[in-house]
């Protein structure tokens, strides 16, 4: 799952080498916390949010075989 978002936010930014995903994991979650470059938190984050709630929600719906529950956190 933290290639695919990795994947997603590098296609989204100016500045992909700035991009990094660190996971997280505990018993009964995944957190993966996503960081980019202060100039391109914007294309990431979207308006209103909305390009990363649709970032969540296809890294959640790619979880859906695992027991885990994923959560992503833009740092």
């Amino acid at each position: 799952m933290d290639e695919l978002l990795e994947f997603m936010a590098k296609s989204l930014v100016n500045n992909p080498d700035a991009v990094k995903v660190t996971k997280k994991i505990t018993s009964s979650d995944l957190t993966l916390e996503l960081s980019v470059a202060p100039e391109d938190m914007g294309k990431v984050i979207g308006k209103r949010g909305k390009i990363a709630k649709a970032m969540r929600l296809i890294v959640s719906a790619a979880a859906l075989d695992t027991d885990k529950r994923v959560n992503v956190d833009i740092v």
